[in-house]
């Protein structure tokens, strides 16, 4: 039977030793010519001016922020102040006032992201339990949702490569989501490479 999961980028549950529950967000600039980010959409720093932009499809070899929540902006148009869970990109802003996006930054934050893929059986699934792997659509999403569709690509699993931007950490028990064969399981994992626990917060791995 398939999972009824669908992509929805990076989702929060908790903190790693914590009871279930996220520890907040942190508020941080969007540049205006910043392209569209979605909720649950991972993040990283641009430092040339400070601000927030969408990391790469795969993100690998990238340091990340953390995830995306939200923002708020004055509206070009209408020119009232407009609270959204996805930044819809460059021309949507008055870019006289500040572009406020909220992270998900905590480094010991762990989320949910399904995976693009079966893996045969959960016996597979939990040897893949502390292995590195990409995203797949990692700065994709939807404009009708707002929501990421970025999905953890469980073809790049990998023991041994510190450079991927994700560590799976657990699987999420889901009655819903059960059928280790097809694409949806619900994987739990941290970013694996955190600006916030580097010593320079270059986008790139040094």
């Amino acid at each position: 039977m398939a999972n009824s999961n669908i992509a929805f980028g990076l989702k929060p549950i908790n903190t790693f030793g914590s009871t279930p529950a996220t520890q907040g967000t942190t508020s941080y600039f969007i540049g205006g010519t910043a392209a569209a980010i979605y909720q649950g959409s991972p993040v990283k720093a641009e430092t040339t001016n400070g601000t927030i932009l969408v990391a790469s499809a795969a993100a690998d070899g990238e340091q990340l922020l953390g995830a995306f929540a939200g923002c708020e902006y004055i509206d070009a148009t209408t020119k009232e102040k407009r609270f959204s869970n996805y930044w819809p990109g460059s021309g949507s802003a008055d870019t006289n006032y500040d572009i406020i996006g909220y992270v998900y930054d905590n480094p010991a934050q762990r989320f949910i992201c399904v995976a693009d893929a079966g893996m045969t059986n959960k016996a597979t699934a939990r040897a893949n339990i502390f292995k590195t792997v990409d995203f797949a659509n990692g700065n994709a999403g939807s404009t009708t949702t707002g929501n990421s569709t970025a999905v953890v690509d469980i073809s790049t699993a990998a023991a041994t490569d510190p450079s991927l931007p994700l560590m799976i950490v657990g699987i999420q028990e889901d009655v819903d989501n059960a059928d280790y064969a097809v694409a949806g399981i619900s994987m739990i994992v941290k970013i694996n490479n955190h600006v916030l626990l580097g010593n320079d917060a270059d986008a790139t791995i040094a």
